[in-house]
């Protein structure tokens, strides 16, 4: 377990300022430039775990990287160069303050919410009669509010945006139709590699020249929900859960270990051994996404590994 990375404290050259969000810290230098480093922290219910898992920045990076290659013919994006593993590197961009979470299948939260007897989530109806993992008749856009480290994202109805002001319209509008169509291009990446897309998030910012890009991750398990393809109708039709490579197992996990985020509890010790399945699950969505064997990287030292790398960029770049 020592060979994660869970923080950083990096002094790059001509470097700015630091922020620290859930999972990733993001370093901003002179010129404009985000060296985005993805730690190991695993984050669930909105709640940081006390310990990393094992290669877990590596994967999220790395999946972020192909999928933003990927798509950046219908959806620009912030990305430049990846110099290491866990490190991504970009343009400085002003990120719009909403999550844009579409959904193609009734699972999760929306599942949970759901049961609860309701039909409209961030303003948007849901079909009567469906059970849970089944397809909704198109995708839908339930947005979140971006929070801070420690906070709880929130449900907000695109109403609700524009009515606060959060986004303007002109620019929610095209934030709507990236997210169809980064959510149908992935849908199709999914099904030639026998997953099932079945909700994920998008985040966005606007460039200095006005240019709004996807940023962050995506397509990743922790900002996605995938489900094997191969027995999916049957296992409906028994009404058994879903078969599926995501961040859903960790929570519930935490919900059967009585731990849902919520005020007064605490969150349950991970085992070793816990932790050790947890880093096995994400490397084999990782192949399972990406088609290619996931090749470690040397964890030794991981902070210098990242040092000398992004430095030696930056070196380059002059």
């Amino acid at each position: 377990m020592n060979n994660t990375i869970i923080d950083t404290n990096f002094n790059f050259p001509g470097q700015r300022s630091v922020y620290k969000g859930k999972v990733r810290e993001v370093y901003h230098l002179e010129n404009d430039l985000l060296v985005m480093i993805a730690t190991d922290r695993l984050s669930a219910f909105d709640v940081v775990m006390p310990k990393g898992i094992p290669y877990k920045g590596q994967i999220l990076n790395q999946i972020a990287t192909q999928m933003m290659d990927a798509t950046k013919d219908i959806v620009p994006n912030w990305l430049e160069a990846t110099p290491d593993p866990n490190v991504a590197i970009g343009k400085k961009c002003e990120p719009f303050k909403v999550e844009m979470v579409i959904r193609g299948y009734l699972s999760g939260h929306a599942a949970r919410e759901y049961k609860a007897g309701k039909r409209i989530l961030c303003g948007v109806e849901m079909p009567e009669g469906m059970i849970e993992n089944d397809k909704f008749p198109n995708p839908i856009i339930t947005p979140a509010t971006k929070a801070e480290m420690g906070d709880h994202d929130e449900d907000i109805s695109k109403d609700a945006i524009l009515k606060r002001g959060i986004v303007f319209k002109e620019d929610y509008e095209v934030l709507e139709d990236y997210t169809q169509k980064l959510f149908k291009r992935g849908t199709e990446i999914s099904a030639s590699r026998g997953l099932i897309l079945v909700d994920t998030k998008y985040e966005f910012g606007k460039t200095a020249d006005g240019e709004i890009v996807l940023i962050d991750e995506i397509h990743t398990p922790d900002s996605s929900r995938y489900f094997y393809s191969e027995g999916y109708e049957d296992r409906q039709a028994r009404e058994e859960p879903q078969k599926q490579l995501s961040k859903e197992f960790v929570r519930q996990w935490l919900i059967q270990n009585n731990f849902q985020g919520l005020e007064g509890q605490t969150v349950p010790e991970m085992s070793d051994a816990y932790i050790d399945t947890v880093s096995e699950r994400y490397i084999e969505l990782y192949e399972k996404i990406t088609g290619e064997s996931f090749i470690k990287a040397d964890v030794s030292n991981i902070e210098d590994r990242i040092e000398k790398n992004v430095i030696a960029y930056l070196k380059s770049k002059k």
